[in-house]
């Protein structure tokens, strides 16, 4: 697994999960319930991963849709 992006944005997040799952590219979101406990205050990023092998695939796509900061 290959994280893409990190943020602690729940938008930015389902965005970038929609777009991925248009393209037919599995993703993994981790952290989410560890952010969840530290009470929202930012110090735990989630992170979003995927297959290695769709790795540069799912950044391009991130990266063409404005969402900035694509790891990697």
């Amino acid at each position: 697994m290959d994280i893409i992006l990190r943020s602690n944005d729940p938008v930015a997040l389902a965005f970038a999960q929609a777009l991925l799952a248009d393209s037919d590219i599995a993703c993994v979101l981790l952290d989410q319930h560890t952010a969840a406990l530290e009470g929202s205050i930012g110090a735990i990023p989630r992170r979003l991963c995927v297959a290695d092998e769709d790795a540069s695939e799912a950044r391009d796509l991130l990266r063409a849709a404005g969402l900035v900061g694509v790891e990697g």
